[in-house]
C-alpha cells in the first residue's frame, strides 16, 4: 500500500505542483481514509521526501543501465536524453518551483545527490569516449562535467529559455548536439552526424 501511495501521490505532484495537492486530494484520489494515509505518512512533507527520494533513484537507476549497455559514449548520449524527455512529459513546469519554494530543504538534498550523480556520470561518459577516441583527449572531464550540469540546470529558467518558445526537446537536442559536437573527434563528428540524420 505505501508504494502505491507514493506512486499515485508522484504522478499528481509533477502533474500538478508539490505545493497545489494536499493529503485530502491523495486519500481521495486512492480511495482511503485521510487517517489510514496519515498511518503511513505522519505529514505532507514526509512523503514529499518519500517522493523525491523515489524519483531521484529511479532516475539514477535509468541512467546507469544506460551506461551499461554496450554502446558507444555518443550513443548513450542519446539514450539518455530520450528517457529524460520521456521522463520530463508527465512534469508540469511548476512542480520543482513549488519544491524549491515550500519544501526548501527536500529540495537542495535532491539537487546536491543530483549534482554528484550527473558530475560523476558526465565524467565517466567524456572518459569512455576519449578511450574510443570519439573525444578529444585534450579536454578536462572535470570541468566538461560541471559545464553540463550548469547548462542543463538552467533549462528550467523561464528568464534565460522561455517555455512557449524554447520545449524541452527542443532545449536537450540543441545541447545534446551543442555538447557532443564541442568534445568529439572526427571520428566522433561521423557517428554524431549518422545519429542525428537517425533522430
Amino acid at each position: 500500500m505505501k508504494e502505491q501511495i507514493i506512486r499515485k501521490s508522484t504522478q499528481m505532484f509533477l502533474a500538478h505542483g508539490f505545493k497545489s495537492i494536499t493529503m485530502d486530494d491523495i486519500s481521495s484520489e486512492i480511495g482511503m481514509s485521510k487517517r489510514t494515509l496519515y498511518e503511513y505518512f505522519s505529514n505532507k512533507e514526509n512523503l514529499i521526501y518519500e517522493v523525491s527520494k523515489q524519483l531521484y533513484e529511479e532516475i539514477s537507476k535509468n541512467i546507469e543501465s544506460i551506461y551499461l549497455l554496450k554502446k558507444n559514449a555518443i550513443e548513450k548520449h542519446f539514450i539518455i536524453k530520450d528517457f529524460i524527455l520521456k521522463y520530463l512529459k508527465d512534469e508540469n513546469a511548476t512542480s520543482m518551483y513549488q519544491l524549491s519554494k515550500f519544501y526548501s530543504k527536500i529540495y537542495n538534498d535532491l539537487m546536491i545527490k543530483q549534482y554528484t550523480k550527473m558530475i560523476e556520470c558526465v565524467i565517466e561518459s567524456v572518459q569512455s569516449g576519449v578511450k574510443e577516441g570519439l573525444f578529444r583527449n585534450t579536454i578536462n572531464a572535470e570541468i566538461i562535467a560541471r559545464l553540463y550540469y550548469s547548462i542543463m540546470l538552467n533549462f528550467k529558467n523561464a528568464e534565460i529559455f522561455d517555455p512557449t518558445k524554447f520545449s524541452s526537446k527542443l532545449l536537450h537536442e540543441s545541447f545534446l548536439e551543442y555538447h557532443i559536437r564541442g568534445i568529439c573527434t572526427e571520428k566522433g563528428k561521423l557517428i554524431l552526424d549518422q545519429l542525428l540524420t537517425r533522430d
